[in-house]
């Protein structure tokens, strides 16, 4: 499921609706989200050295191909299985059918799937009377038998029956029920069946906003008769009420209260279940004629189309073979070869044979199965080394295990040009990194040159990142060994500063109380940049609603409750002195109006900024906008601003210049970034090129049945996404690192600390250079509480994030409590031994009780309770930091 709340998301806006998404219309394709798990299976390898072999004629079935003859000295070099997973797809439909009962006020629900499997209806309804949450808990009368309460918001109901499930719910006026949600769960696979990318929802009055995920009803539709009816009107339809001067009659012209007489509809979903095959591949060698002969063999049904290349030397780049092809081939694009393999007798299986030049290191390929369906090795390309290239046999011992192949849905365009594209990215990148590094460029290139190359090689990664990650969700990090890093002090570009910042939340959430919060920051400036802090993130400075600062008014007011605009500019001056960087907390989601407009609606602003309702999304349905619709999720408490209008963009564009001139500001802390599209993000940091920004985009993380699944893929995909919108001008704070962490240390599960390849489990496994790792913030912490980490155990949070790549980010509440000693102990050892955002991590263990990594092999690190001493030999480590349940070591 990808994104059952079971905790708060933000302080200032709580949001109880989850995330799930299916597919509309009637008897029309879903296209459903197929929830796609690490694939298992193993290879068999062996290698072989067969002298003397009974001959064995082999030929191919073309004129166009080579015809050969292996001899007795023909030897098998190499011969590989590899175990595939294989969707096969079935069809059937979900029904939903609405019922009037034996009166007006009752009615009855019916969900159901004509699909086998186990399926449960996970559903919440939305009350008339609340404005707030979209999901809640229905009555208990309301809830079929054996249904389960999840948390305090959903649901969850098994349909029941053998070719045909269903389940009926029964709807009595009396429950003020607005509308109903739910989506679809199997639950043998894990896959959440949504309609359109968002619950499925059944408004029971009428509507204003018109979502494309409403089925059943049409916009302005009321099932409630009488004095209900004309109460939901009001309260969910604010155009329904009159306005002075107006009178309230009803000519019955409009559909305001026409009753909806109940509904049926369908629609077609695709369920995938994984099918076991096998690919065996062998290799020949003919002495006498120097080639290569290799066959390939699968049991894959139906039409098997390999699309592959040759490599040369050592790298693993696809190349054209030399001619003559086997039959059935085609050149794709003068990238890649595409042969179809020939089928077997009897229809069971296909298989191919390849004759290939000596001299050559590998053979690589990919199955194709149709347009949509990719077979490949855990995201990466099979690959089957030659004898007599580069790639030595033995450097692969006999019978070892190798990976199994998993599924990449992409395009061939995406899949064969993507692949060889970044290939040249990461050439160009490495070239740029080994050019700047190198001492002849220290003396020969300016600063200014040397911070345009840095700020091409971060182009270039977000470009090979852009165009890879449809089948590889990771982008190519540059492993820069120490002689090579970059010192502290040189800009790179936004998003990343240096790699070696060291983040300070500058505030709580009660800091707006004293009234001279600016001021108390000033007294601090030195200690803090004593402890090793390179940048500070300070509250929202604006004029606000809500003393907090989340609820912008006038942007250009910077007298706010934390402080005047003359003692912000002090404080952002004092900290520059210390050598410290300062981020300024820029909410650009929504805005709170300064009056209202004819109809009564808050949505009229003042000061500089005096928009009116064409910067409000035309989808809130609490502020009457005139824009275009909005480009993420709706903040309900305040306006959503359309980022659409150019001269909203502008307008934002000129405030941040200001602060950045005014204030000083080095950068920026992007508030509910959520709700717009990362593309406008861009735009904002390319014009105010700040030295670092980071967006909070936060999101509930996976659950099933309240418990975390062990895989978050989907969670910091949704991340990376947003990162990537931006142009990776913008990192993002690693919500998805914060959830496992918080979960493996309050359950002492550890081995959640590790995802299904061995990486950090969060997006600091993925885009680490783009990740701002924390444990607490201002919403989670603090005396809201929303979210807060295993008490106690927040040291064993801060080894972990300290020592591990991406940028730390600690909580102010932290620093200036009992445990500050041992944050600048953790600090001082990150910056002595140069842990950066681009550090390595090898995690050694990830069991129950214990979580251990070498960082750069230089920091070794454990937490839990468990036993662990790192690895010994020809390096000798001793202890740097130890407290409760954690340990840190370095390199003597």
């Amino acid at each position: 499921m990808s994104t059952v709340t079971t905790e708060p998301l933000v302080g200032h806006y709580l949001r109880r609706s989850p995330k799930l998404y299916p597919n509309p219309k009637k008897t029309s394709h879903i296209s459903l989200n197929y929830s796609r798990r690490p694939l298992s299976g193993t290879a068999t390898l062996r290698f072989c050295d067969y002298r003397r072999r009974r001959t064995v004629p082999i030929r191919a079935r073309s004129t166009d191909a080579a015809v050969i003859e292996t001899s007795e000295q023909s030897d098998v070099v190499f011969t590989e299985t590899f175990s595939l997973k294989r969707p096969e797809r079935a069809e059937g439909k979900i029904s939903i059918r609405l019922d009037k009962g034996k009166d007006e006020e009752n009615w009855h629900l019916s969900v159901g799937c004509s699909l086998p499997g186990k399926w449960i209806l996970h559903w919440g309804v939305h009350y008339t009377d609340d404005t707030g949450s979209e999901w809640d808990q229905p009555p208990p009368e309301m809830r079929p038998p054996g249904s389960i309460t999840i948390k305090d918001y959903a649901i969850e109901t098994p349909l029941q029956g053998e070719a045909f499930q269903e389940v009926k719910i029964d709807i009595s006026s009396k429950w003020s029920i607005a509308a109903i949600n739910f989506v679809l769960k199997d639950e043998e696979t894990g896959v959440w069946y949504q309609h359109r990318g968002r619950d499925f929802k059944i408004p029971l009055v009428d509507c204003l906003d018109d979502d494309a995920n409403i089925v059943g009803v049409k916009k302005e539709s009321n099932i409630w008769s009488g004095s209900l009816g004309k109460l939901s009107n009001i309260l969910l339809n604010p155009e329904a009420s009159p306005s002075k001067g107006e009178s309230s009659r009803n000519d019955g012209s409009g559909a305001k209260n026409r009753r909806l007489e109940g509904f049926y509809e369908e629609h077609v979903i695709v369920k995938e279940t994984l099918v076991d095959n096998i690919v065996n591949v062998s290799v020949k060698q003919c002495p006498e004629t120097a080639k290569n002969i290799l066959c390939i063999d699968t049991d894959i049904p139906g039409n098997v189309i390999l699309h592959w290349g040759i490599c040369k030397g050592d790298t693993k780049i696809w190349e054209l073979p030399a001619m003559p092809y086997p039959a059935e081939t085609v050149v794709f694009k003068n990238k890649a070869l595409r042969t179809l393999l020939q089928r077997k007798e009897g229809g069971n299986g296909s298989s191919g044979l390849f004759t290939l030049d000596g001299g050559l290191s590998g053979f690589v390929f990919v199955v194709k199965l149709d347009e949509n369906t990719w077979l490949n090795c855990n995201g990466d390309d099979f690959y089957v080394p030659l004898s007599n290239g580069t790639l030595h046999l033995e450097e692969r011992k006999p019978n070892e295990e190798s990976n199994s192949s998993q599924l990449a849905y992409r395009s061939p365009e995406v899949s064969q040009e993507g692949s060889v594209y970044t290939d040249e990215i990461i050439k160009e990148i490495r070239s740029l990194v080994s050019d700047i590094s190198s001492e002849k460029s220290r003396k020969t290139k300016n600063k200014e040159t040397q911070e345009t190359i840095l700020q091409e090689i971060e182009k270039l990664a977000a470009e090979a990142y852009g165009i890879f990650r449809s089948s590889i969700p990771t982008i190519p990090e540059i492993a820069v060994s120490e002689s090579k890093v970059i010192q502290p002090g040189v800009k790179v570009t936004s998003g990343t500063g240096t790699g070696f910042e060291i983040l300070c939340q500058g505030f709580n959430w009660e800091s707006h109380k004293s009234g001279r919060w600016y001021k108390e920051l000033h007294e601090k400036a030195v200690e803090l940049s004593s402890l090793g802090f390179s940048v500070i993130w300070l509250p929202p400075p604006t004029d606000s609603v809500s003393p907090e600062g989340y609820m912008p008014r006038d942007l250009y007011n910077l007298n706010s409750r934390y402080g005047s605009f003359d003692e912000l500019k002090v404080t952002v001056k004092k900290f520059h002195e210390v050598g410290i960087k300062v981020l300024g907390d820029v909410v650009l989601n929504h805005r709170c109006a300064s009056k209202r407009n004819q109809n009564g609606i808050w949505n009229i602003f003042g000061g500089r900024l005096n928009w009116d309702e064409r910067a409000v999304v035309a989808d809130d349905p609490h502020f009457q906008g005139r824009g275009n619709k909005s480009s993420g999720d709706n903040f309900h408490a305040a306006p959503n601003i359309d980022h659409s209008q150019e001269f909203v963009r502008k307008d934002i564009r000129e405030w941040l210049l200001w602060l950045r001139e005014e204030i000083g500001y080095d950068g920026w802390r992007l508030d509910f970034v959520r709700g717009f599209w990362g593309g406008y993000v861009k735009d904002y940091l390319e014009a105010t090129e700040p030295y670092f920004a980071v967006g909070e985009f936060w999101d509930s993380l996976v659950y099933t049945y309240g418990e975390m699944d062990h895989n978050q893929d989907l969670h910091r995909q949704r991340i990376i996404d947003w990162i990537n919108a931006t142009n990776g001008t913008a990192g993002a704070f690693d919500v998805t690192t914060k959830g496992i962490l918080h979960s493996a240390i309050e359950r002492c599960e550890y081995w959640r600390l590790s995802d299904q390849k061995g990486k950090p489990p969060g997006v600091v496994g993925w885009w680490p250079s783009r990740a701002v790792t924390f444990i607490e913030n201002h919403d989670t912490g603090s005396t809201q509480g929303h979210w807060r980490f295993p008490g106690g155990k927040e040291m064993q949070g801060y080894a972990y994030i300290l020592t591990h790549p991406g940028t730390p980010s600690v909580f102010f509440d932290h620093i200036f409590s009992g445990y500050r000693s041992e944050i600048g102990n953790l600090i001082s050892i990150r910056r002595q031994n140069k842990i950066n955002c681009r550090s390595t991590v090898v995690i050694t263990k990830a069991e129950r009780d214990v979580y251990a990594a070498v960082i750069d092999d230089k920091l070794a690190v454990k937490i839990g309770p468990g036993h662990y001493e790192p690895p010994s030999g020809h390096q000798r480590w001793k202890i740097a930091a130890e407290g409760n349940d954690y340990k840190v070591w370095e390199l003597s």
